[in-house]
């Protein structure tokens, strides 16, 4: 028996809960999750712009320099809120889409808040200039398309099948001038062809470049076996070498499809989009048709704050921050 089917199995037997948290990569962002941060993880926003220089959050569109490290802290202010309502470390298993693998291993205790920060900093800035050093990569997206036919696609134009998103939604990565002649026989065989507004073949081989910085810095941090089950995106099984995982996924497909499969196959019929946005709740059903998708808890004041119209950094809201981050510590996450 292999190792990922040994975790997948171990998992099953220790998971009391059918309820898996989900976090999102690139392209989820949204206007308020600035806000949401500076209410539950103000210590982490802080340290955010500490290490990028500036304010991620203003430039989050731009590149994915500044994406990544924001979409991550978002994620991470959601979870400690979601907590601080439930009282609960709940949910049973997690899994991440690219970027928000870290924010998994954070919510699984494998990763500290701050390593993980540190490492999605990193992660965001090895990537952009891995697509600025080439600029002429691309990714785009398939709909309609099977399996077998975006396979087929990308063999006979060079390109790297680097997202699969869900049935019949599949992202290509490679050079620009290959993407673009994919187009027309895509259109033939009756897919839509859509290029992505992004600055890199990512999730590819041509993001090689990133890889060694990435290795030296994991190597550098503190890393945990998950306390939970954690599905790498880009096995479809439960993490087992955490830094090994992370470094191929920066150049492996996203088999977000198969890795939503093997959370249901864990027992989990229940799955929570800690967000930003609700990208990945959109596309629970269908990967998984009979799974309910739920929205993360808020803390009843904050609530409350927002039907009085109260700013986030009112009496609740600091209040709120204050016990988040407690939440936070006392989960050592």
């Amino acid at each position: 028996m292999d190792a990922g089917r040994e975790g997948m199995d171990a998992g099953r037997e220790g998971m009391d809960a059918v309820i898996a948290g989900l976090f999102p990569g690139q392209g989820s962002h949204t206007k308020e999750m600035r806000a949401q941060t500076e209410t539950y993880a103000p210590h982490l926003l802080c340290a955010c712009i500490e290490l990028v220089g500036e304010d991620p959050f203003l430039r989050v569109t731009e590149s994915t320099r500044f994406a990544q490290p924001a979409i991550f802290c978002a994620s991470i202010a959601s979870l400690a809120a979601h907590r601080l309502a439930t009282g609960s470390p709940s949910p049973g298993a997690y899994a991440g889409h690219s970027l928000g693998e870290l924010a998994a291993l954070v919510a699984a205790d494998a990763l500290d808040c701050e390593v993980a920060l540190r490492l999605a900093v990193l992660r965001g800035a090895l990537m952009a200039e891995a697509g600025e050093r080439d600029g002429r990569g691309g990714m785009l997206a398939l709909i309609g398309a099977s399996t077998e036919q975006c396979e087929r696609l990308a063999a006979a134009h060079d390109v790297h099948v680097a997202n699969e998103n869900a049935p019949g939604q599949t992202v290509l990565a490679g050079q620009l001038a290959d993407l673009e002649r994919v187009v027309k026989p895509a259109r033939e065989e009756g897919c839509r062809a859509i290029m992505l507004d992004v600055a890199g073949a990512f999730h590819s081989p041509e993001m090689a470049s990133a890889l060694e910085p990435f290795r030296v810095a994991l190597r550098k941090e503190t890393v945990r076996t998950p306390k939970v089950p954690v599905i790498s995106g880009a096995t479809a099984s439960p993490f087992v070498d955490v830094r090994e995982q992370l470094l191929e996924a920066i150049v492996k497909p996203v088999r977000w499809s198969a890795t939503m499969k093997a959370l249901a196959a864990l027992g989990a019929n229940r799955f929570i989009d800690f967000g930003p946005g609700r990208v990945l709740a959109r596309l629970l059903v269908r990967n998984v048709p009979d799974a309910e998708a739920i929205a993360p808890s808020v803390p009843a004041e904050m609530e409350r704050s927002r039907g009085d119209h109260v700013s986030a950094d009112s009496q609740a809201g600091s209040l709120a921050a204050r016990q988040a981050q407690e939440v936070l510590a006392r989960d050592a996450c």
